[in-house]
């Protein structure tokens, strides 16, 4: 790990204790540093500033050698901790695995097998883009299981990730060349640190940084789409009828519900602005070891997903959306995270925040690549923008459509040999895509209005996340084919599959 690890990883504590600190000292530093800026004070008139507190103490006392070598001694304790807790953090990588040791008193270990690895994440958080660095987080599969390494050089972290993926893919690490051992003189480092901080610097206000190469994406978000994305958004659209309603309510004398509603304004506003910031520099493409999407301005993330590792998809249109004809692309994966840090999980579920069709079939060819060409107008022409004359889905009896009066053409499902596709709604759009080989199961339900109609609900169980797999009012024996034929393609399609050595697969 690098040197500065602890320093960045404590550094919110010393940030709160330095500003506790400075927060004391602040009426005697204006007073001794800048007395003109005080108003209503001469800075001639200014006498001696007695508090009664520590400072003065010393001051009286005539302890301030003292005082300098209290705190020289907790510097060197606090150096000599960080240099410790460097010491005993360190990992490595097997051919089996990733594991990272950590912890001085209380030792922890934590281990990734590769066969589970289900993606590497990089992470450059601002103040350690300032100084080059960056983390990395082996996703696993399971609750908790991720294991994180931070912090990195940036080209390390790459290099890292790559001989992570490298692994897990099946290939072997070809034999690593000898590096000189030769030590840096501390003047050299010192320069190269400096460099290292102003091309941070640059990288924050130009979005410009040369050590990683991104390859070229296949999507590109105008900032034009993006704001008005948000702006036709049903959250926003919400709020300012709630703003509209308290303006009349406020008009008639309710004066109260300003309270309500301000703390509920100024949350939303930090959502929105935090949502578009983590959308700008958004970025998509293949790579050997799967999908890479990088995404965000200040604090950049970018993650690999491999082959195979996608669960569910789920493209998704709003009304709003409708006349400007923009989608959004959602998946379900393994997280790796607990359930307390849903938040933190739901950033990676979103691989296209906003897209025309041409940029979702793009996205699409990438998260399945092995898909035969003569399916993509089931999922792009029927499936999106379905139904069309020649619909060849499954949809809701027209007996039953009292029970979808609106969209019982659209609701409705197509299997096919390697994918089980849902069609519904038609207020907001939605088709979902579940590869047959990451299915687990089906089911299916009736309830009293069902059995009126012969008609059943279907439920395809895949892992947790925010696409939907529900599909209700199907033709009840309809339901029941489907129900054994997606159970065979499931167990077949899982015994061809051979993606989580996707690099053994393309050598086959």
């Amino acid at each position: 790990m690098h040197p500065l690890t602890p320093l960045l990883r404590g550094g919110i504590f010393l940030l709160v204790l330095l500003g506790i600190v400075v927060s004391n000292l602040r009426d005697r530093i204006i007073y001794v540093f800048l007395p003109g800026i005080v108003p209503g004070i001469d800075p001639e008139d200014v006498e001696d500033f007695e508090t009664g507190d520590v400072i003065d103490f010393v001051l009286v006392n005539d302890l301030i050698v003292v005082a300098l070598v209290v705190v020289l001694l907790v510097l060197l304790v606090l150096v000599a901790m960080f240099y410790t807790m460097w010491r005993f953090h360190t990992f490595r990588i097997t051919d089996d695995d990733v594991e990272v040791r950590s912890g001085v008193l209380f030792r922890t270990q934590r281990r990734a097998p590769l066969d589970r690895v289900q993606g590497v994440n990089l992470t450059r958080p601002m103040i350690a883009r300032l100084f080059g660095l960056a983390k990395l987080e082996v996703v696993g599969a399971g609750a908790d299981a991720n294991v994180k390494l931070e912090y990195l050089p940036t080209t390390s972290a790459e290099t890292v990730r790559a001989d992570i993926l490298r692994l897990a893919s099946g290939r072997r690490l070809a034999a690593a060349e000898q590096r000189s051992a030769t030590a840096e003189r501390a003047g050299s480092r010192v320069a190269a640190l400096g460099q290292t901080v102003s091309r941070g610097i640059t990288g924050l206000i130009e979005g410009d940084e040369a050590p990683v190469d991104e390859p070229e994406s296949v999507v590109d978000i105008p900032l034009g789409r993006l704001m008005l994305s948000h702006v036709f958004s049903p959250a926003t659209i919400g709020l300012i009828v709630a703003a509209a309603a308290i303006g009349i309510g406020v008009s008639r004398g309710a004066f109260w519900l300003l309270f309500a509603f301000v703390p509920a304004l100024i949350g939303y506003g930090a959502y929105w602005v935090r949502s578009i910031v983590r959308s700008l520099r958004y970025s998509i493409a293949p790579t050997p070891d799967g999908v890479r999407i990088t995404f965000g301005l200040l604090t950049t993330v970018t993650e690999n997903v491999p082959p195979g590792r996608v669960h569910a998809i789920e493209i998704s249109q709003s009304i709003l959306w409708r006349p400007a004809g923009w989608w959004t692309v959602r998946i379900n994966r393994l997280s790796g995270r607990n359930a307390s840090d849903a938040v933190s999980a739901d950033q990676f579920t979103t691989v296209l925040p906003v897209g025309t069709s041409a940029d979702v079939e793009r996205v699409l060819r990438l998260l399945l690549p092995h898909l035969p060409e003569d399916e993509w107008p089931l999922i792009v022409r029927e499936g999106m923008l379905g139904p069309t004359v020649d619909d060849t889905f499954t949809n809701t009896p027209r007996r039953a459509r009292l029970m979808k009066p609106f969209s019982y053409r659209r609701n409705g499902f197509r299997l096919t040999e390697g994918l089980l596709i849902l069609r519904r709604g038609v207020v907001w759009r939605k088709l979902a895509v579940l590869p047959l080989a990451r299915m687990q199961s089906v089911g299916i339900d009736q309830g009293p209005l069902d059995r009126l109609f012969d008609v059943a609900g279907l439920r395809a169980h895949v892992v947790a996340g925010p696409v939907t797999t529900i599909l209700a009012a199907v033709d009840r024996a309809q339901a029941v084919a489907l129900f054994g034929d997606a159970a065979q393609g499931a167990v077949r399609a899982a015994s061809d599959d051979h993606t989580h050595r996707w690099a053994q697969e393309t050598e086959r």
